[in-house]
Formats: C-alpha cells, structure tokens, sequence
C-alpha cells in the first residue's frame, strides 16, 4: 500500500465512476457487435421517498452505463402474491438479466420468502440462498453488492489483504457474513462481532481493517481504532443537527476515526456509490453469461 497520510480518504465515489466507464466500453463493444443492451427491472412498491431516491440513482447509474432499465412500481397494499407474480414475469423476459427488488418493503411483506422467487441467475442483489451458498461454498456465483464493493475498494487502494486482521462489526445477511467470507477469500484473517460481543472495543482496537456495518449512528469511537488501521464505514443515517438542518452521518464518529486512521471512508461517498457500481457490474456478468460473450 502507497505511503498515506492519517485520515486519508477511501474515495467510493471516484472508484465507482472509474468502474462504470469501464462498465460503459465493454456494454458499448457488445452491443455495437449486434448484442441487445443489458437489462436491469427495479421492482419498487410503495412510496417510500428513500426507496425512490435510491431507485432514482441506480436508474441513473443505467444510463451512464449503456444498461436499459425497467421499472416495476406497485402500490403499498400490493400483497405477496402480486410481488411474487411480477417477478416471475421478469424471470421469463429475455430482455431482464438482473432482478432488483428494492429494500425495505412495507408493512409485514415476507422479504426473504418474496426474494426467494428471483432466479439466482438474475439476482444481482447476490441474496439469494442459491448464491449465498455458493459464496460460502467458494463456488462462482453472483456476490452481494455492499461486501463486493468494500473489497473492490479496498484492493483499488492497495490495502494489503493477505493475512491482515480484519474485524467485521454487524452480522447481517446482507453486508456482515458475506463480507467476512468475502475477505477470508483474501486471506484476511477475520473475526465477526455483534450486539453480545465483550470488549467490544478491544476487540476493535486490534483490527488492521475495520468494516462497521451495525446500524448505530457515530457508535464506534476514534479512541477504539487502533493507529494506522484501515476504516470502512457502511452505515448510513440521516440526523437533524443542532441547527434543524439534516446531517448524514455513519456507524463511525468520523471525525474523531479520522484522527487515528490511515485510510477512512467517508458518509456519503464511500460505500454507497460502490455498492451501486457492484450492481452494474453483477447485471453485465448476468447478461454476458446470457449471450455467451
């Protein structure tokens, strides 16, 4: 890893933008050889104005990336059984190489149950039990968004894996597990902590790496980073600071973290753009599997 200085930043958002042009000139090659474009469906249901800005972006992300989009939008007293009927029309439509039902859904909708309809091979979220298996197998499949994207942007800085401590805070299906079984891939040597974890802090504290994915505003404290030590931060929350104005703030006093730390990612522009670029990347691997390219 090149020689940093303490609190420097783990750039998301120019790895991504790097990451969807190079996305861009390969679908630009396909498609200009006679290919159809790749083809991602959102499916969206109900209003919730995160969920839409969210879908927004990856949209947006479509666009610069020569992917074509199609957007599925059901009302909030859509039932299982109507979701489930969308997605197994999207799993018959040649035109759709990736499958993305937006999270969270509302009320009491059965997620997992509802996810388990998307045919692995289009589920470019990487959550279904077919492709997490296969992750924990070892075995090529479509990975996780967020995990693949903390180690994209860790390798584009040169963090060094192999043999590296690494400590995973959170163990989600969606960001914690994936992502300890994505880095022991690395030969990192990894220890996954969570809401029973004693010494919590020590346990930090010994980390060369640290992936906080836990969902607790500013709860890691800079005083618990060991010098030195490389800092993701996956969280993201939305605040009103003491002057009624939003602050976003992560799982990491940043402030504090980047006192200590040599590479740190910031809230926004981390890991958020990496996990958008991630999709991109999986609903290519889809389509290119399609077509035989």
């Amino acid at each position: 890893m090149p020689e940093l200085k303490t609190g420097s930043i783990l750039d998301g958002k120019a790895v991504a933008a790097k990451m969807r042009e190079d996305l861009k000139k390969e679908v630009d090659g396909l498609v200009s050889g006679g290919a159809r474009p790749p083809g991602l469906s959102v499916v969206l249901v109900g209003d919730n104005p995160a969920s839409e800005l969210y879908v927004r972006n990856k949209i947006s992300a479509c666009k610069k990336t020569g992917i074509e989009s199609f957007l599925e939008r059901l009302d909030a007293s859509a039932g299982a059984a109507e979701i489930i009927a969308v997605i197994e029309k999207l799993n018959k439509d040649e035109r759709v190489d990736g499958i993305l039902v937006q999270l969270p859904l509302p009320g009491d909708l059965p997620e997992k149950e509802i996810l388990e309809h998307i045919d692995p091979a289009k589920d470019v979220d990487g959550l279904h039990p077919y492709n997490l298996g296969c992750l924990l197998a070892g075995r090529e499949s479509l990975r996780p968004c967020t995990p693949s994207g903390v180690v994209t942007l860790l390798e584009h800085y040169q963090v060094p894996l192999s043999g590296a401590s690494v400590v995973v805070v959170g163990r989600s299906q969606l960001v914690g597990k994936p992502a300890a079984l994505l880095l022991m891939e690395k030969n990192a040597t990894v220890t996954i902590c969570h809401s029973r974890t004693r010494d919590l802090s020590q346990v930090i504290g010994g980390a060369d790496i640290l992936v906080v994915a836990m969902g607790k505003s500013r709860f890691v404290q800079g005083s618990w980073i060991k010098p030195g030590a490389v800092v993701v931060d996956v969280g993201i929350h939305y605040e009103r600071g003491e002057d009624g104005k939003q602050v976003i703030t992560g799982d990491v006093d940043f402030e504090a973290a980047r006192s200590v730390a040599s590479l740190i990612t910031p809230v926004p522009g981390g890991v958020g753009p990496m996990t958008v670029a991630e999709l991109l990347a999986n609903t290519v691997r889809s389509y290119k599997k399609k077509v035989g390219s």
